[in-house]
Formats: structure tokens, C-alpha cells, sequence
């Protein structure tokens, strides 16, 4: 057979057949291949741009019914006095007169009008909108691009400031890594076998009004393995319900029935915040009898173990006052915003808070999951009510006091992310504003210290002025203000490496602790981006002392174990049988009475005495007034750079726009029907 020969064999039930096919032209074969009608082609294409009309419309009407939810509320959420009324306006102005730049653009540009109107003779010019386009232009280059330059060079030295402290930071994380630092305990160990050995801990949980979370948060630290008679925890309820008063009681007695040394308490004159419920919980008179305090917030849940891998490290250090733990999060990958959220506080914790304590034995306590001395604290003042970040304002304290801090990235504490967007704003905006308020107080109490002059440097240039202040500024003003208007001003536009290369590159640092995280690189980028109008203005507010600087809304949990109320009812109806008091099946009834009679919801609060449980008001997902003013302004730079084809310009700004959009719709994070 030759070699270009095609054997063929077909088989039947009956009979079988060899076909001989010699040469390997194509024609042998016919051709099989549907062809396409024209007509078929049009309905392919008709079906294509259906979906896409269909789509836009579904993305229109979202809208109109977000912005139709969000228009009752919008108004109360976002007070005048405490939002920033002046950033908002701010931000309408450079939109407005980057609209009527870049008409006047569309019209040059169709006009082929060019810059070599600025050296044309007058005479030449015709017309008043030619003239008004070569009068701007002057005007532009004289005055508005030597003003723009001047702030975008001013930005981009600190962007490179901040980008490089990134990079020593990731640098001594990986020193950390290859030389297998870590904190050590000393030779002087607890006897394990001896429970008189063991130290006296007390555990506070402060909580406020956190239903969904705090019977998670009371039993995990009923459940430490620590003896006994060595460990009180005191449950600091600063709720304003009373039925949840009396639900967090109940969950307290169930404990205390166990034999867990467990008590719960309630302040009358709730002042202060976190920093008042923790300063009048350390007044009462047993406090003295207790070495360690370790603090919880209501959505944290310890290991068993957490005390007996931190309190150790105490042992044979007396000049060692705090012992800090790694936050994890149960839902770090329930949407998009958790996500972020978590290549943020991975880096945070990984490497900030890690070679922090390595090498300076300093960093900011975290308010939570961790274990302090008490004489760390009475020597540092205690805790103090001045500002709305109580935690690192003990910590500088302490610090000027030389006590010294340990950081263990190997012992985690799981905890909860904030689940929808609005929760998270105000989250950052009170941890952005309140390090602000702290460095104005602490400022002159740095500077008279006595602690050497690379404590003090480190504590005003890099802990606070370039980490709490600049890192907001630069990042908002150089990436939503400047970058926009250089589309406007060609003589100042930012070079590539400004806007592409240098930010990916930190996003890539930023991401370094978090590897699964890196299909989420651009995200992250344009999301930070988005962020920055939050961080800074709350830098400002706390930095001017606004009114918003002050605000403390605790942040809303989900609370994975409870679900819903219905189901936190059916526990409590539980543990209320399992009592057999007269008093707990009195309070059963009144709640069954409370569950069931909700036509009368009047009459049963009269009956129960104020005991109802306060109306919630529905939820719904909001609209953000100023991320949506620089989403439009963004895209209206995209616009102008479109017209130049400027091309990595446009893209960046198109895709952060719309970043923008997402963002001031609710679109990202928890989605409420």
C-alpha cells in the first residue's frame, strides 16, 4: 500500500467492505461543514444584542429601585455635620467643571482645534468659541498646569515614601521568615500539674446591643482551659434593650450553673464608649486580686488553648506588658468585600503587626485577643475615654512607659468581617479618624518622654504621620483628583509608572500573605482606590476634630450560630425549661407571649413592662452620594482620555470609575432584597 494511502474499514453485521483511497486530495472528501445563512447570522446577532438590552435594562432598573430605597434613608444615614457636606461639594465642583471641560473638549476636538492655537496671531482666530477654547488654553498653561504639577509631584514623593516603607516591611517579614524568628518562652515555665502555679486571669467581653454573636463569644471563653479558681470572666453588657439585658443574663447563669466563675454586668450611665465600659469594669475591688486581663470582643471565639500559648510568655519578663494574637475570620470568603477585606488584614497582620513586634517590640493593640498585665495598664493611666480608638491610645501609652509588646502570628482567634458596605465604611471611618484625634493628645507627651530618639521618630514619622495620614491623603488626592483633571491639563499628565506599575507592585506586596487571594490583584487595587474617600475623610475629621470624629457605631455582626431570631428564641425557650425557678418560667412565659401575640404588639409591651424588643427598622442596601459624584468624574476623565487615546490612562480611569459606581450603588458586599 503507498504511503499516502487511506485504508477505510467499515464494519456490518453482515458483510464486510475495504475502501482503497490513493493520493490525499482533499476533494476525496467533501465538504461537511454547515454553511451559515445570512438569515441565520441576523437572528444570532439579534439574539446576542437582546441579552445585552436585556442586561442594561435589568442593570437600570437595580438602579432606579436602589436609588428609590436609599432616597428615605439617605438622609439619615449620612448627617450633614457628620459626612462631610463640605468633601461632597467639593467633589460636585471638580465634576461640574470637568463636564464643561470636556464639552469644550468634544467640540475641539471635532473641530480639529489643536494647542498651535496658542501661537496663532488673534487675528486669525474666528469666532467666540474658538477664541474662549484659545483663551482656556493660555490660561491653563499658565496658571492652572504649574499649580497641578506642583501637588502631583508633592503626591508622588510621598507615594513613594509610603511604597517604599511597604517594601522594608515585606523585607523584614521575609528576614523574619528565613532566620525563623520568634517569640521564645524563657526557661521559667508554668507547672502544669500544679493549678496554684497558674496566674490570676480576668476575661472581659464588651459587647453592645450584639445579638446575633454573644452567646458564640460567652461560651467559647467559658470554655478556656484554664483552672477555675484562677479565671473570672466578666460579661460588660452596655445594651440599651432590655430583653437582650435579659437574654445575655440567662446565657451568663447557664455558665455560671456549670461552675464557670462567670458574672455579668451592666452599667447605668453607659459613657464613653468601649474605653468606658472597660475603665468601670477595672474599678471594682476585685480586680486586684488578678495579674493578666484578656479582652474579647463579642464576635471572637478563642481556642481552648488561647491562655495557656500566651500567658507564658509573661513568665520571667517583667518588662513585657502586652501579648497579642492573629485575628482569622469565618467569613473572609462569603463575597467580594470579605475578600478584600482580608488581603488587607492578612498584610496587616503578617507583616506590619509581625516585624513591628520583631524588631521595634511595639505595634498597635488591636482591642481584642489580647492579654495584658494589669500593672502595664494602671502605670499607663488605664483606659481612657478621650478618643473613639481606646486600644491604640493605651498601647502609645504604654509604650512611652517602656513596657514592651509581643506579637504571636502562630495563635489565631476567629472573628467576624463586616458582610455589607455600609457596615464597613463606618468601620474604617472610625478606625481612619480616631489616630488622628490620638496623635494631637499624644504629640507632646512623645516628644518629653524618655524614650531614645528612634522611638520617637518612629512613633511620629512612620506610626502615625506616614501610615494614618499620608497613606489616605496621597491615595485619595493623587488617584481621585489629580489623575482626573491631568486628562483636562495634558501639561501635567502622570507618567505610566505612576498610575500602572508602581501601584501593582504594591498590590502584589500587599497580596504576598494571602496567595489565594491573587486572582483578586486588580479588584483589590481599584477597590483601595475606591476606599480612600472614606479613609480620608475621616483623616480630616479626626485630624480637625469634626463632629464625626466622635461617632462610634458598633459594628453589625451576622453571627453564623443564630441566624435568626426566630432560632435564638427557640434556644432560649431551651434554657429556660432547663430552669426550674419560678422567676424562669414567669420570663418564658412573657417571651412566648411576646413571639406569638404580634397583632397586639402595644398592649404586650404594656404587659411585659417595656420588655419588647424594639422594633427594627428594614434594612435595605444604601446609596453613597460621594462615591458616586467621583465615579462620574472618573468617567468623564475616561471620557476626555478617549478622545486623546491615551490608553492605559483611559483604561485605568474607566475601570475605576466604575469601581466607584459599584461601590456608591451597594453593589458590592451583602445584598439585601
Amino acid at each position: 500500500m503507498a504511503p499516502n494511502s487511506v485504508a477505510v474499514t467499515m464494519e456490518k453485521p453482515d458483510n464486510f467492505s475495504l475502501l482503497e483511497i490513493n493520493g490525499s486530495d482533499p476533494s476525496s472528501f467533501p465538504d461537511k461543514r454547515k454553511s451559515i445563512s445570512p438569515k441565520q447570522f441576523s437572528w444570532f446577532l439579534l439574539l446576542k444584542a437582546h441579552r445585552v438590552v436585556s442586561c442594561l435594562s435589568w442593570l437600570v432598573s437595580s438602579v432606579k429601585k436602589r436609588i428609590a430605597f436609599s432616597a428615605k434613608n439617605i438622609n439619615e444615614e449620612e448627617d450633614p455635620k457628620s459626612r462631610g457636606k463640605q468633601m461632597y461639594r467639593f467633589i460636585k465642583a471638580c465634576l461640574v467643571i470637568s463636564i464643561i471641560a470636556l464639552s469644550i473638549e468634544i467640540v475641539a476636538h471635532f473641530k480639529k482645534w489643536n494647542l498651535d492655537l496658542i501661537n496663532r496671531p488673534s487675528w486669525e482666530v474666528y469666532g467666540l468659541v474658538e477664541w474662549s477654547y484659545m483663551a482656556w488654553l493660555s490660561f491653563r498653561s499658565d496658571y492652572i498646569a504649574p499649580l497641578v504639577i506642583s501637588l502631583s509631584r508633592f503626591c508622588t514623593v510621598l507615594f513613594l515614601i509610603q511604597s517604599l516603607d511597604r517594601l522594608v516591611l515585606c523585607l523584614g517579614c521575609f528576614w523574619i521568615k528565613f532566620k525563623k524568628i520568634e517569640p521564645k518562652l524563657t526557661d521559667e515555665s508554668i507547672d502544669l500539674e500544679d493549678p496554684s502555679s497558674f496566674p490570676m486571669v480576668l476575661i472581659q467581653i464588651p459587647m453592645c446591643n450584639e445579638r446575633e454573636v454573644y452567646e458564640q463569644s460567652i461560651g467559647a471563653a467559658s470554655q478556656l482551659d484554664w483552672p477555675k479558681d484562677r479565671i473570672l470572666i466578666q460579661v460588660l453588657d452596655d445594651s440599651d434593650d432590655p430583653n437582650l439585658q435579659l437574654l445575655i443574663k440567662e446565657e451568663v447563669s447557664v455558665w455560671a450553673e456549670k461552675g464557670v466563675n462567670i458574672i455579668y454586668r451592666h452599667r447605668l450611665i453607659r459613657t464613653g464608649y468601649k474605653a468606658g465600659n472597660l475603665k468601670s469594669a477595672m474599678t471594682c475591688d476585685y480586680v486586684k486580686d488578678y495579674e493578666f486581663v484578656t479582652i474579647f470582643d463579642a464576635d471572637f471565639t478563642p481556642n481552648p488553648d488561647f491562655l495557656k500559648k500566651t500567658v507564658p510568655h509573661f513568665k520571667g519578663n517583667p518588662e513585657l506588658g502586652l501579648v497579642q494574637a492573629r485575628w482569622s475570620f469565618v467569613n473572609k470568603d462569603e463575597n467580594l468585600l470579605t475578600r478584600l477585606q482580608n488581603i488587607n488584614l492578612c498584610f496587616h497582620f503578617e507583616v506590619e503587626q509581625q516585624v513591628n513586634g520583631v524588631f521595634l517590640n511595639f505595634f498597635g493593640f488591636n482591642g481584642t485577643a489580647g492579654v495584658w498585665r494589669i500593672k502595664a495598664l494602671e502605670e499607663s493611666g488605664g483606659w481612657l475615654e478621650r478618643t473613639t480608638v481606646e486600644d491604640m491610645d493605651i498601647a502609645v501609652r504604654a509604650h512611652l512607659n517602656g513596657w514592651k509588646f509581643i506579637y504571636l502570628n502562630d495563635v489565631e482567634v476567629t472573628c467576624e468581617l463586616p458582610e455589607s458596605y455600609e457596615a464597613y465604611k463606618k468601620q474604617q471611618h472610625r478606625w481612619h479618624s480616631g489616630p488622628m484625634q490620638l496623635f494631637r493628645l499624644c504629640l507632646p507627651s512623645i516628644i518629653k518622654s524618655k524614650i531614645s530618639v528612634w522611638k520617637k521618630a518612629n512613633l511620629i514619622f512612620l506610626f502615625f504621620l506616614l501610615r494614618k495620614l499620608i497613606l489616605p491623603f496621597y491615595s485619595f488626592t493623587l488617584f481621585c483628583i489629580i489623575l482626573p483633571l491631568t486628562m483636562f491639563i495634558p501639561e501635567a499628565e502622570l507618567p505610566l509608572w505612576i498610575i500602572c506599575y508602581v501601584p501593582i507592585f504594591i498590590s502584589l506586596l500587599n497580596i504576598l500573605p494571602s496567595p489565594k487571594s491573587f486572582p483578586f490583584l486588580v479588584p483589590y487595587l481599584l477597590f483601595e482606590n475606591t476606599m480612600s474617600i472614606t479613609k480620608f475623610n475621616a483623616m480630616i475629621s479626626g485630624l480637625f476634630q469634626f463632629g464625626s470624629a466622635y461617632e462610634w457605631v458598633v459594628t453589625k455582626k451576622t453571627g453564623r450560630s443564630s441566624e435568626s431570631d426566630l432560632l435564638a428564641f427557640a434556644e432560649k425557650e431551651e434554657k429556660l425549661h432547663r430552669r426550674n425557678s419560678e422567676s424562669g418560667l414567669e420570663l418564658l412565659s412573657k417571651l412566648k407571649e411576646q413571639e406569638t401575640n404580634l397583632v397586639g404588639q402595644e398592649t404586650v409591651k404594656k404587659s411585659l413592662g417595656g420588655l419588647m424588643r424594639p422594633k427594627n427598622k428594614k434594612k435595605t442596601n444604601m446609596v453613597f452620594k460621594k462615591e458616586l459624584g467621583l465615579a462620574f468624574l472618573l468617567l468623564t476623565a475616561a471620557a476626555r482620555s478617549f478622545l486623546s487615546a491615551h490608553g492605559l490612562h483611559f483604561y485605568f480611569l474607566l475601570f475605576q470609575g466604575l469601581s466607584f459606581l459599584v461601590v456608591g450603588l451597594d453593589l458590592i458586599g451583602e445584598q439585601i432584597s
